[in-house]
């Protein structure tokens, strides 16, 4: 039986060159004039999933 890809996991994230799993930061949409620059901008920054995160996402996209 073929392994089904979790369509809304696959939106979210992007595969590197090296297999590791790129995100767009959480809450960005709105209450952000209250942050610091620092924050809004570190926020605008693709993060890089962390091992045991990226193993987890991993398994609901069999299909790489």
């Amino acid at each position: 039986m073929k392994l089904k890809t979790r369509k809304s996991v696959r939106k979210r994230i992007k595969i590197t060159g090296t297999k590791k799993i790129r995100i767009r930061a959480g809450g960005q949409d709105h209450f952000n004039a209250r942050e610091s620059g620092k924050v809004t901008i570190n926020k605008r920054r693709d993060k890089i999933l962390s091992k045991s995160n990226a193993n987890h996402i991993k398994r609901t996209i069999p299909y790489l």
